[in-house]
């Protein structure tokens, strides 16, 4: 009797994000951004904003900044937050929800020279917001932009978040990506999660046929890799 194949199940287990300093893959696309975040001291008010694509690393330069200060998120970022960092970061600060929180922020930090660095995907200046005040407090912040990612930039990148999903993939096959996929972080981010999940699915390695199938899907998407969450 010949049994039907068996696939095995994947479980979508999140994979809890590590930001650690030799992680970051250093390129002159994002050195201006490094420049302004190792020399906090010269902010005009303390205050600067990091400007970048999804998936650039904004948020991991983020975390290496506020070492022991805090991180939050600005989408969760509501009422009046209590204070007790002299340096914090908040990660998509172009989707904070409540105005009012983040002028308080902006005003505490000025009051009490607490550090603050803001990031998003457009400069300050641009953030539609309503509030006359938060508006004028946004204009002053000073931004500097991650730039668009070097062809070894994502090389470097492609092959580490194959190396962190302990999948074997390759040269060819990861040339093969770099050519065909869109050029910027996220899709890499995203093509490798696709392909972590068909190769368990299937039980077997990441072959080109299935590259290509992760290629042509992200390719042919209404939805930019770069607009995921």
């Amino acid at each position: 009797m010949i049994l039907p194949a068996v696939h095995q199940l994947t479980l979508p287990f999140a994979r809890a994000p590590e930001y650690r300093a030799d992680d970051f893959i250093a390129a002159p696309s994002n050195a201006e951004a490094r420049a302004f975040l190792a020399d906090s001291g010269a902010w005009p008010d303390g205050r600067l904003a990091l400007v970048g694509a999804q998936g650039a690393g904004k948020t991991h330069l983020l975390h290496l900044w506020a070492g022991a200060g805090e991180v939050w998120s600005g989408p969760f970022l509501r009422s009046l937050p209590v204070f007790s960092a002299r340096r914090i970061a908040l990660d998509d600060a172009d989707a904070c929800p409540d105005e009012a929180a983040l002028l308080h922020l902006l005003n505490h930090a000025r009051e009490t020279g607490t550090l603050l660095l803001l990031a998003g995907r457009t400069p300050p200046a641009r953030w539609p917001v309503a509030l006359p005040d938060l508006a004028s407090r946004l204009r002053a912040v000073v931004a500097v932009a991650i730039g668009a990612a070097e062809d070894e930039l994502l090389a470097a990148l492609l092959a580490r978040l194959f190396a962190e999903r302990q999948l074997a993939v390759s040269a060819a096959i990861q040339d093969f990506l770099l050519t065909r996929l869109p050029r910027s972080p996220a899709a890499l981010r995203e093509a490798a999660a696709r392909l972590d999940r068909r190769a368990l699915a299937l039980g077997g390695r990441i072959t080109r046929a299935l590259a290509a199938e992760v290629v042509g899907e992200l390719t042919q998407s209404e939805i930019s890799p770069d607009e995921r969450p």
